[in-house]
C-alpha cells in the first residue's frame, strides 16, 4: 500500500511541475522567473568581472578578443538570450545571429555557470567582452575555461566555418588625443576561386600545391629556424587578375586579408604598428608597391628602409605565424633587386595579358561556353600577337552576356587592331551614326545587348583608345627563389 502511495505522489508531483512550467511558458513568466533567479543568486554569491578588450593599451588588436567572439557565436545559448541581432553571413542567403551590446550570454563549464556581455567603449566605440564569474569558480576553472575557448575557436577556424574579414588601414584617435593608423574590418565576400581564374592549369596546380605544402610546414619552419610565412610577388599590367588572385588565395586558405594602403600610413612606426596588429592565418597585401619605390618615393611618408623591414625585418618574423605576404607591381624592371631577393620574396608570379587559353577560361566562366565556332578565329588573332587584359575581355563578355556569339565577336573586333580597340570602337560608333543597329530612341541603344546608351558605347570606346601601346605576349611564370 505504501508503495502505491509513493508512486502516486511521484506522478502527482511530475504532473504539477509540468502544469506549472506550461503555465509559466504560456504566460511569458518563465523569462521573468529566470531573471529573478539570477538576482537571487547575485545576493548569495560574490562575482568577479573580467574584461577582454578589442585593443590593448597600445591600440594593438587583442587576439583573445577574436577567439572569444568566435566561441560565443558558437554557443547554443546565443539563441535564448535577451537581445540578438540578425545579420547576413558570408553567404548572402544565410541569416546568422550576432551578439548585441545589451546581450547577456550564459555558458556552463565544469559545473559552473558563467555570463558574458558585449560592451562598447566611448569615444571610438571599440568593443570589449566582459566575463562574470563567481570568485569560487574562478580559482577552480578559469585556466581550463580559457584553454577551452582557445581550442573551440581554433577548431572553428580550421573547419573554415567563420566568416572571412577584409581589413583596411584608416587613421583615427590613439586614445590620448593623437592620431594613428589602425585596422577597420568588413566582411570579405569576394567570390574568386582558383577555378575561375584565367590562368594556365599547370600553374594553378603548382600554386595550390605550394600553398598546401606551406599549411603543413609548421614543424619544418621551426626546425630550420625560419618564421612560418610565405611571400609572393605578383607583377603584370593592370587588369591582368592580380587582385582576383589574392581573393582566390584567401578563399582557398580561409585566411583573412589585411590590405595595406601605404598612402594612408603616416610613417615607418605606423607601418610597424599595423604589422603588429595583424593575426595569424592571414594574408597581408601591399598593392602597387612599385609606385612607392620609384616615382612616389620622395612624397611617401613611409621610407624604403621601412618597407624593407616590413617585408622581412625582425618584427615581420616575430609578430605572428602562418602568414602569407603578397606584394603587387605593374613591373619589376626598375625595382632595386634588394627588395626582391630570396627571403623577402619567395615566389614570383607574372600576370601577362590574355592569351587564347585564358580567353577560353573566361568564355566558360562569363558566358558558359566551352566551345564555339568562332574560337578558331580568336585563336588565330591571338597567334598573330593581338592582346587584351583579362579584365577588358571580361567586361566585353559581361556587356554582351545575353548573346555569346555577339560577345565573342566583340572580343574579335577589339583584338583585330592589335588589342588597342581603336578599330572596334570606331566600328560601333559608325554603326550608331549610320543607323546599322536596330533602333536608337532618346539615347537608348536597342540593337546591342548589354549597352543602354550611346554614352555607354562612347565611354567603352574611350577605354580602348587608352590602350594604344603594344604589349608583349608572355606566359605565366612561377619562380621559386626562396626555399
Amino acid at each position: 500500500m505504501i508503495f502505491y502511495k509513493t508512486i502516486f505522489l511521484v506522478l502527482l508531483t511530475a504532473v504539477v511541475c509540468f502544469v506549472i512550467r506550461w503555465l509559466l511558458f504560456k504566460t511569458g513568466l518563465i523569462y521573468a522567473t529566470k531573471k529573478l533567479q539570477r538576482k537571487l543568486q547575485d545576493c548569495f554569491h560574490v562575482y568577479q568581472y573580467l574584461k577582454v578588450p578589442e585593443f590593448n593599451e597600445n591600440m594593438q588588436r587583442n587576439e583573445l578578443y577574436r577567439k572569444v567572439s568566435l566561441y560565443l557565436h558558437s554557443l547554443p545559448s546565443l539563441e535564448d538570450s535577451d537581445f540578438t541581432n540578425l545579420i547576413t553571413g558570408h553567404n548572402q542567403n544565410d541569416i546568422v545571429l550576432s551578439i548585441d551590446s545589451n546581450q547577456l550570454i550564459e555558458d556552463r563549464f565544469l559545473g559552473a555557470t558563467l555570463f558574458w556581455s558585449n560592451k562598447k567603449t566611448e569615444p571610438d566605440r571599440t568593443g570589449a567582452f566582459v566575463l562574470k564569474i563567481r570568485k569560487t569558480d574562478k580559482r577552480r576553472i578559469l585556466r581550463s575555461y580559457l584553454r577551452h575557448i582557445h581550442d573551440v575557436s581554433d577548431e572553428i577556424t580550421n573547419r573554415g566555418e567563420r566568416d572571412l574579414q577584409l581589413f583596411v588601414n584608416v587613421t583615427g584617435s590613439d586614445g590620448g588625443g593623437g592620431r594613428r593608423t589602425r585596422w577597420k574590418s568588413v566582411a570579405f565576400t569576394h567570390p574568386a576561386t582558383f577555378e575561375t581564374m584565367a590562368m594556365e592549369t599547370d600553374l594553378k596546380n603548382k600554386i595550390k600545391s605550394d600553398l598546401e605544402s606551406f599549411l603543413k610546414a609548421k614543424q619544418y619552419y621551426r626546425r630550420i629556424g625560419r618564421a612560418w610565412k610565405r611571400s609572393f610577388l605578383l607583377y603584370g599590367e593592370s587588369g591582368t587578375g592580380k587582385s582576383s588572385f589574392v581573393a582566390a588565395m584567401a578563399n582557398f586558405l580561409s585566411y583573412d586579408v589585411y590590405d595595406v594602403d601605404l598612402s594612408k600610413v603616416r610613417g615607418d612606426s605606423d607601418l610597424k604598428f599595423l604589422l603588429l596588429e595583424t593575426t595569424a592565418k592571414s594574408i597581408v597585401v601591399v598593392e602597387d608597391l612599385d609606385r612607392f619605390l620609384t616615382e612616389e618615393s620622395d612624397s611617401a611618408a613611409v621610407t624604403a628602409s621601412g618597407i624593407q623591414n616590413f617585408m622581412d625585418g625582425i618584427l615581420s618574423s616575430c609578430c605572428g605565424e602562418e602568414r602569407v605576404m603578397v606584394f603587387t607591381m605593374n613591373s619589376k624592371e626598375f625595382i632595386d633587386p634588394n627588395f626582391l631577393r630570396p627571403g623577402r620574396v619567395d615566389v614570383h608570379i607574372h600576370f601577362p595579358v590574355c592569351d587564347f587559353s585564358s580567353f577560353k577560361t573566361l568564355a566558360n566562366s562569363y558566358l558558359g561556353v566551352k566551345e564555339h565556332k568562332l574560337f578558331p578565329q580568336v585563336e588565330e588573332i591571338f597567334r598573330h600577337g593581338a592582346s587584351l587584359s583579362p579584365a577588358e575581355i571580361g567586361e566585353l563578355m559581361i556587356a554582351n552576356r545575353n548573346s555569346p556569339s555577339r560577345a565573342i565577336k566583340s572580343v574579335i573586333g577589339a583584338l583585330q587592331t592589335d588589342g588597342d580597340g581603336r578599330g572596334y570602337g570606331d566600328m560601333i560608333v559608325r554603326q550608331i551614326e549610320d543607323g546599322d543597329v536596330d533602333e536608337v530612341q532618346n539615347g537608348v541603344l536597342c540593337g546591342v545587348d548589354g549597352f543602354s546608351t550611346v554614352k555607354d558605347i562612347r565611354k567603352l570606346y574611350g577605354l580602348f583608345r587608352l590602350r594604344n601601346v603594344k604589349r608583349n605576349r608572355s606566359s605565366n611564370l612561377l619562380v621559386n627563389v626562396g626555399g
